[in-house]
């Protein structure tokens, strides 16, 4: 390669051209880098997964009755009938589903109850149609939720994909933490209202029970005793009209066990009343038969008395908390969390003194609050998918500065200066100039967003390797070179780097092609893009960058 001998022999031979490539190189990785910042290329832990499944949470205010439930879950198979990629659903009416990958930590078993539910959507096979299915979710959810949110007030909707990686409860998770379950609820209420103004969180909502008023039926004994109506014909005839119950069996040729005969009131006759004197005028119509013959209705032998619920209470570490969840509608978690907690820190800093987590540990984003009036003390700390990504790449980040650490002592050992190990290290880590702009150009030509993820920080480590071999070999070569044929600097430089230029290239070119299956992989694409995109700025480094730096030190 002539031609590249001689440019380098050119370049080196002028300071400005040698001062115009250090600058240059400078100047895209500083351009690069800001693409994280600028949000031209958007960092997140894993992108999404497209699965042949998907469950739909339905959250209905406490005290709703089943009907009410089941009202809104119609509503979303209707919606769901419509969609052609569906092959079929279940709905699990007062329950969670059977316990899944995603169900073990988002809470499915928890949901138990009249106003909860949970439909399993069942997919064509992933390999068979055109779109994923967490954009299919992406699509639905609007969807969802303006036609049967709607139908039952203060009802939650959610749509749960499963995770590509490590479960988590939701994207973002805000564990508020406080003195007492009732401040800590108004805190919870406070979170969410912003959490739901900020841009790219859906599906917000808080893990507890909605508070509210409800009415217990307190038999009156001196009333029965008088009547001379038996408490057992009394609590059955409230089963009746509530739940409904069985009262006789039935035995059959076809089943080895006896079968129950369920009773129930006519949904029109059956009680379910939110006013207490609508509750009275039910239970009057309702009579029992005393031991005279006589009718007795059952609002004279019960106390109705207003109470509220008492909602479940939650715990961590042994100390009060409830969890604000929200999801992100195929971004970043990271943008939406700072932009969220700008927000908090603004809001909260009028009637709370606002102090902020001190160093650089993975709850650096955490939030102490300490009320002005009162003293009393908040903590909102951030778990969810956002704390696993700030762990990962935290972790990552550990692992890549050992291995800079590690290969700098080697180089210093072999080659005795610290000059020439810091070229070797500095061409290897400008690589991340090819890493971050493959992701932007990825990003330009696919449909959805191509997010930088943890898998892409583990090809950019493993380029570290390959960007270092390539430079000790022109480093190598030109000592040789000087040494034994007593070539001057400038001129063995350039005929070390036009020389292995050819197995660089070469090898550029495997890393490519066996990089390019992975590249297309729903998951390890950010580890494809990142080997591809590195290796030809590794290889563009290699063959200016660092014959540039090699004439300017005077240890080669």
């Amino acid at each position: 390669m002539k031609w590249l001998e001689k440019f380098i022999y050119n370049v080196n031979g002028v300071r400005k051209k040698r001062l115009m490539v250090i600058i240059l190189t400078f100047v895209a990785l500083g351009a690069s880098i800001m693409m994280l910042p600028t949000k031209l290329v958007l960092a997140r832990m894993l992108p999404g997964k497209s699965a042949n499944t998907f469950s739909i949470y339905v959250d209905a205010p406490s005290g709703s009755s089943i009907e009410q439930t089941h009202k809104i879950t119609d509503c979303v198979i209707d919606v769901l009938t419509h969609e052609k990629a569906v092959v079929n659903s279940e709905v699990f009416l007062g329950q969670g589903a059977p316990l899944d990958y995603a169900g073990l930590v988002k809470g499915s078993s928890l949901k138990q109850g009249e106003n909860m539910a949970e439909i399993v959507v069942n997919l064509t096979d992933k390999h068979h149609r055109e779109e994923p299915s967490y954009l299919m979710v992406e699509r639905l959810r609007p969807i969802i939720h303006s036609k049967c949110q709607t139908l039952v007030p203060q009802t939650s909707i959610k749509m749960i994909e499963q995770p590509a990686g490590p479960p988590t409860m939701a994207s973002i998770v805000v564990e508020v933490y406080g003195e007492n379950a009732k401040s800590i609820r108004s805190m919870a209420q406070k979170v969410k209202d912003i959490l739901v103004k900020t841009d790219g969180l859906v599906d917000v909502d808080i893990m507890q029970d909605e508070m509210y008023k409800k009415y217990e039926l307190i038999a009156d004994s001196e009333k029965i005793a008088r009547s001379g109506v038996s408490l057992k014909q009394l609590n059955n005839i409230l089963y009746l009209a509530f739940e409904g119950m069985s009262v006789a069996v039935k035995n059959s040729q076809n089943s080895p066990d006896q079968i129950p005969l369920f009773v129930v009131l006519d949904k029109s006759k059956k009680i379910d009343e939110k006013s207490r004197d609508a509750l009275d005028a039910k239970l009057s119509s309702l009579r029992l038969m005393n031991q005279k013959g006589m009718m007795v209705p059952v609002n004279e032998l019960v106390n109705i008395v207003e109470v509220k619920n008492s909602p479940t209470i939650f715990s961590k570490d042994l100390k009060k908390m409830l969890n604000v969840l929200a999801e992100t509608d195929m971004q970043s978690q990271l943008y939406p969390l700072l932009d969220a907690r700008d927000k908090m820190i603004k809001e909260f800093s009028k009637d709370y003194i606002v102090t902020k987590e001190p160093g650089m540990s993975t709850y650096m984003f955490d939030l102490h609050l300490v009320d002005k009036k009162t003293g009393e003390k908040y903590l909102l700390r951030w778990d969810g998918e956002m704390k696993v990504s700030l762990d990962t790449f935290r972790d990552l980040g550990g692992a890549f500065i050992a291995a800079l650490v590690l290969i700098f002592l080697l180089l210093v050992i072999y080659y005795k200066s610290f000059a020439i190990s810091g070229i070797i290290l500095g061409g290897s880590f400008l690589s991340i100039i090819g890493v971050i702009i493959g992701h932007w150009v990825a990003d330009l030509v696919t449909t959805d967003t191509f997010f930088l993820t943890a898998t892409s920080l583990i090809g950019f480590i493993a380029l570290m390797g390959i960007s270092s071999r390539n430079s000790l070999l022109l480093i190598d070569f030109t000592k040789s070179l000087m040494q034994d044929k007593g070539m001057e600097k400038r001129e063995a430089i350039a005929v070390a780097t036009a020389t292995r230029a050819k197995p660089i290239f070469l090898t550029a070119v495997a890393i490519i092609l066996g990089s390019a299956l992975l590249a297309t992989d729903p998951i390890f694409g950010g580890l494809g893009v990142a080997l591809i995109s590195g290796t030809v700025a590794a290889v563009a480094v290699s063959l200016i960058f660092v014959p540039v730096l090699m004439y300017n030190t005077k240890a080669i």
